[in-house]
């Protein structure tokens, strides 16, 4: 099956499209790469914040033109977002700005592609929110990848945001209809009266709904990071919808690679790890309240910040436990590590799962409260339901993970789970029957008995 995907695909002009942010770019470079070793004519269309990443992977880059380069450096200046501190207002905002009003500016682009590259496939991260409008405008196929926990309505979930745990009565899943009612109407009514706007203008059949669910519906398939395990149990998934397991980042060949080494890594027994990602520059949130915790103790800290406040943080917090770098392959250290200290990034979470390592979550904003939640939830670490934990609770809730081996049982399982898939493999297959017209094969149920 996988040799017959593979000489299906040979030939076919692909184009990746995400927005530009890192947790929506990066998780899609794996795929690229692996579909252009097959003899697929792969392009990328983003921001040239992407340019030069791009052109180290060796696939051809189309740069915006029409539409507007918000990222993760500039997004907090537009239009005063870094004053938004109420989560509703704030996501009403990226809803509107960041992802909907890009919509017709990023077909625009793509359409003025499509001339000199009449590509095959569009395939794009789940909110890239021209997915329908490519497909409705140009008549292409888009297959759509989950960069984030799936994001689909089921009866039994609040609207996707509210990090609220599953119903397991009648009652609180009456209630839940009420909160999709009032999302939909009332909190989001705004932003989702907008995109219906564009959408009619379209052309586009849809259901009103709050547009992450309803760019899940119109992806011709869509593909999921990850597997059932890190997600809640569901009575509705869209016949489109296939689980891939860890669809991680391009990784260049070991010999490539100058592995990052501290001795300090053999001489403490408990090792944490602390990362905010790659879009929250304050390090007082969750890096320092970190440091401040175990500075000068026998638990090795290690923090990466992304090149915020770095000569500072080691300056203030000077001591023999702590190691502070801009940036360490998580690959490189993660083994060493006891416990991952995250703001709920979907691809550190991922990393960590591969890892095997439970985790100590604290975010909020950009999607990180819903994952955080999981990580809880599923016991798969502890979620301190906050965007600013202070020291005392970061320190309480590491101890505890590090000590009750339930998380990090909890974490074996679902990394043989996650590794049950072969995503590459399945990406192969799956995009070859899309392209040939052939229904895509259904998902077979994996189960993972750990003892």
């Amino acid at each position: 099956m996988e040799m017959q995907a593979q000489e299906q695909l040979k030939g076919k002009k692909i184009l990746f499209a995400t927005i530009p942010a890192d947790g929506h770019f990066n998780p899609l470079t794996g795929l690229a790469k692996h579909l252009q070793s097959l003899g697929c004519d792969v392009r990328w269309f983003t921001s040239d914040y992407f340019a030069g990443k791009l052109e180290k992977l060796g696939i051809p880059h189309y740069g915006y033109k029409k539409t507007l380069n918000l990222t993760g450096d500039n997004v907090d200046d537009y239009l005063n977002r870094r004053s938004i501190t109420d989560p509703i207002e704030k996501l009403n905002f990226d809803f509107e700005h960041i992802f909907i009003a890009r919509s017709p500016e990023s077909y625009a682009d793509i359409a003025e592609i499509h001339e000199s590259f009449p590509f095959d496939l569009l395939i794009a991260d789940s909110t890239f929110t021209a997915i329908p409008l490519v497909r409705a405008g140009l008549n292409k196929p888009v297959l759509s990848i989950g960069i984030v926990p799936l994001v689909e309505d089921t009866p039994e979930l609040a609207p996707f945001g509210m990090a609220l745990p599953p119903a397991t009565d009648e009652v609180t899943q009456a209630e839940y209809a009420m909160l999709h009612e009032q999302a939909v109407n009332i909190l989001f009514k705004k932003t989702i009266d907008l995109h219906e706007g564009i959408l009619n203008e379209f052309g586009v059949k849809y259901e009103r709904s709050m547009f992450p669910n309803l760019l899940v519906k119109q992806a011709d398939l869509y593909l999921q990071i990850g597997s059932p395990g890190f997600d809640y149990e569901r009575s509705q998934t869209g016949s489109n919808v296939r689980y891939v397991g860890a669809l991680l980042p391009y990784q260049p060949d070991n010999s490539e690679h100058n592995c990052w080494f501290d001795e300090r890594l053999n001489q403490y027994e408990k090792i944490i790890l602390v990362t905010q990602g790659t879009v929250e520059k304050d390090t007082s949130k969750l890096t320092e309240p970190t440091l401040e915790a175990f500075k000068d103790t026998d638990v090795l800290v290690i923090a990466t910040t992304v090149g915020s406040n770095t000569e500072a943080l080691r300056e203030k917090y000077n001591f023999n436990n702590i190691i502070i770098e801009d940036y360490i392959p998580f690959s490189d250290v993660m083994p060493y590590a006891s416990v991952y200290i995250t703001n709920g990034g979907y691809g550190g979470s991922l990393l960590s799962v591969n890892h095997q390592l439970p985790m100590v979550a604290a975010g909020l904003h950009e999607g990180k409260s819903e994952i955080c939640a999981r990580i809880g939830y599923l016991e798969y670490g502890i979620n301190l339901n906050t965007e600013i934990p202070t020291p005392a609770a970061i320190k309480a809730a590491a101890e505890e993970v590090m000590a009750n081996e339930k998380y990090k049982h909890n974490m074996i399982r679902l990394y043989h789970e996650m590794n049950s898939y072969n995503a590459r493999e399945l990406c192969t297959q799956y995009i070859a029957e899309l392209l040939s017209g052939l229904p895509v094969s259904k998902q077979e149920q994996i189960d993972i008995e750990i003892n």
